[in-house]
């Protein structure tokens, strides 16, 4: 299959019943419903998948079970980084082997002073040498606690095997930028749903949104509307799905997203500690925000 990168993409949270177990059957059920939609596919194992607090056999189970119910005519992400390359590199043939179509790879942070443009492109180099699937970088400045640097996506933009990034900040001059200074045919994909209609207009191929999750063709008609020049239908669905966009990332996290797809009929489920769960008021603002949109 050739790698489709245009679109949208949800990073579907993970699912935990009662006793803190991941939860493969409701994961799956909330698939089977994604892959009901227009969606070109989803990501497994990301930041709104609650990644860094699964054990290494969860990760595995989780990607088993979605790559089971994802048709072969749309794409599985898998989100893969650790903190050392020889982790990540095993992460990621896991993942492959698991029939991930291709990785996310977020750069190593804890050692974040030493992560100089030489340490990034050696690291992510060594990982897309050894995947047998395509490696997408992840660059997420407010959790690494750096950013990517241009000559770092330059260099590593022209490796055969790594056909695009993630961006995940409202910065759109700097995505602009990745999608400048790359190959025309390399995929840089929003991560930030408020400005994902300028994001589109800068350069992005598309998205990995979590307010995907929660409304899934709604987000697919923006990203067409704007693939279409039809800037002003785009931009009153950016207005419409911004405030919903923000109350399931920023505003009250994964929480807040989980509670948005219970709401929906979607099993969201509860949060693993120490992430909290969402508190009354934050409820209240999700259900405003859902009636608001229609969902």
């Amino acid at each position: 299959m050739t790698l489709r990168l245009h679109g949208i993409f949800p990073p579907i949270p993970t699912t935990f019943d009662a006793d803190g177990e991941v939860d493969t059957a409701a994961l799956a059920a909330n698939v089977r419903r994604w892959m009901r939609t227009r969606l070109t596919g989803v990501l497994a194992l990301g930041s709104n998948g609650e990644a860094a607090l699964l054990d290494e056999d969860e990760c595995d189970r989780v990607l088993a079970a979605v790559r089971e119910h994802v048709p072969g005519d749309r794409v599985l992400l898998a989100g893969t980084g650790r903190e050392s390359t020889r982790a990540t590199i095993a992460a990621t043939r896991r993942a492959a082997d698991l029939g991930a179509d291709a990785v996310l790879v977020r750069p190593p942070s804890y050692f974040k002073s030493q992560m100089t443009t030489d340490a990034i492109v050696e690291h992510f180099t060594a990982v897309a040498d050894a995947s047998p699937v395509p490696v997408l970088l992840y660059n997420l400045p407010g959790v690494a606690g750096f950013t990517l640097t241009l000559p770092a996506v330059a260099r590593l933009a022209a490796h055969p095997n790594i056909p695009g990034m993630k961006e995940t900040s409202a910065d759109l001059e700097r995505l602009g930028q990745f999608a400048a200074v790359a190959p025309a045919d390399f995929a840089v994909l929003s991560g930030w749903a408020p400005v994902v209609h300028p994001a589109l207009v800068a350069g992005a191929a598309g998205g990995i949104l979590a307010v995907a999750n929660v409304l899934p063709d709604d987000c697919v008609t923006l990203f067409d509307l704007a693939r279409a020049s039809r800037h002003d239908e785009a931009l009153a669905l950016q207005r419409r799905l911004t405030p919903i966009a923000q109350l399931v990332t920023s505003v009250h996290g994964i929480a807040g997203l989980k509670y948005a797809l219970d709401e929906l009929g979607y099993l969201g489920g509860p949060v693993r500690a120490p992430l909290r769960p969402l508190a009354e008021g934050g409820r209240d603002e999700i259900r405003r925000a859902l009636d608001a949109v229609g969902a």
